[in-house]
């Protein structure tokens, strides 16, 4: 059973922009995107600052976001890497099978992935992921490069702070028209 500490908040600040980001979408009428959080049974907490220093997973999460941008469902998980690469023991089984199941019903589903040398985000579409999941579990490279992020899949953040994720959303509902 998986377990959370206090030292363990690793992608709290990509959280933190994705979830600004929802809030703008929302209060212009773009999107209405959730947070999904995961489930915990608190272990030990600290009385005195009101806060949980130690807690277990109840059960395997779906994905991150959750939610509806003009008419598309959207679900995606937010990864965060400091190499060149992402590696796929970050991405779980379980998300992997709800992202397709999700793409079967004619949902949108995709990472968004941050990589934080480089200072780049972008959108990984679920067909990518699948395939360098496969390829992973069969044996082959065990993480997916930065080449295979394509460019016209990279998310920009604009001056007010909002990633603009939306626009490769949109773009990858163009190519697959």
């Amino acid at each position: 059973m998986g377990y959370w500490s206090a030292r363990g908040l690793r992608g709290s600040a990509l959280e933190d922009i994705i979830n600004f980001t929802n809030s703008y979408y929302r209060s212009r009428g773009l999107a209405v995107v959730q947070k999904i959080p995961t489930p915990i049974t608190p272990v030990e907490v600290d009385n005195k600052k009101h806060t949980i220093k130690l807690a277990y997973f109840d059960s395997q999460s779906t994905v991150d976001y959750i939610g509806m941008a003009q008419g598309v469902g959207i679900c995606f998980d937010a990864k965060e890497t400091s190499k060149k690469s992402l590696p796929v023991q970050n991405i779980h089984e379980h998300q992997i099978s709800f992202m397709e199941e999700f793409s079967k019903h004619g949902g949108v589903s995709f990472l968004l992935v941050h990589f934080s040398a480089a200072g780049t985000y972008f959108f990984l579409p679920i067909e990518v992921l699948r395939q360098y999941w496969a390829d992973a579990r069969g044996g082959g490279r065990k993480s997916i490069p930065f080449s295979a992020f394509e460019e016209r899949y990279e998310i920009s953040m604009k001056q007010n702070g909002v990633l603009n994720y939306l626009e490769a959303v949109n773009t990858y509902l163009m190519q697959k028209k």
